[in-house]
């Protein structure tokens, strides 16, 4: 059993999943804690539920996603596992930050890299990798197959998809992702996105009008 805890943190309202096994062995998806208010939060939940931090995990290196990735490696010492592109992309984060007017805290760099089919261990649970580029050129998705969710970071949203106007992004390539890596997944696998409400591979093949223009025009 694969419990899920969400935050919504930092002024781009992005979405923190902390996942967890059954024993409280834990991994923190994208930790976007900007505030030291946020990254009590995130401890306190921890600590509140006995959790044992084992994994850093990030979908993509966005400014929003990546900005607790420093406090959760200094707090927590684990390894920090995501994709070999992602990399480049932290490496951009400060610079982004500073037009926005934040002081980005630099991630860590990633102690171990991940690919399509690669399986990560958590406790008694399992994710499996798919490569689902087009938001940014190394992004990837977390399945936990067993319970049927799927941690798509910004690739799927609810009635909608991840822009591909910022550096490394392609609308083509996203929508092959899609197509390829998100729709052949049951309809009732569950969809936890990066920014706004869960939904179901099943909701977003049916209503999504992204998909729906995409399949039409094909």
């Amino acid at each position: 059993m694969l419990r899920v805890h969400q935050f919504t943190f930092n002024a781009y309202q992005e979405n923190t999943y902390i996942i967890s096994d059954e024993d409280g062995e834990a991994a923190i998806i994208d930790p976007g804690c900007y505030s030291s208010f946020e990254q009590r939060a995130l401890d306190n939940h921890i600590a509140d539920h006995n959790l044992n931090v084992r994994l850093l995990l990030n979908t993509h290196g966005h400014i929003d996603h990546m900005l607790g990735n420093g406090h959760v490696k200094r707090t927590y010492q684990v390894p920090f596992v995501t994709h070999k592109i992602v990399e480049q992309e932290l490496a951009l984060a400060p610079t982004w930050g500073q037009t926005m007017g934040l002081s980005v805290d630099p991630s860590p760099k990633p102690d171990r890299y991940v690919d399509e089919g690669d399986i990560i261990e958590l406790g008694r649970e399992k994710l499996s990798i798919l490569f689902v580029p087009g938001h940014s050129p190394g992004h990837i998705a977390f399945s936990h197959e067993a319970s049927n969710q799927l941690f798509a970071g910004d690739v799927l949203f609810q009635g909608s998809i991840g822009r591909t106007d910022l550096p490394g992004g392609d609308m083509a390539t996203l929508m092959k992702s899609i197509e390829e890596k998100l729709l052949p997944l049951k309809d009732d696998v569950v969809v936890y996105p990066g920014h706004g409400p869960e939904t179901t591979i099943g909701a977003e093949r049916s209503h999504n009008p992204f998909i729906q223009q995409y399949i039409f025009n094909k």
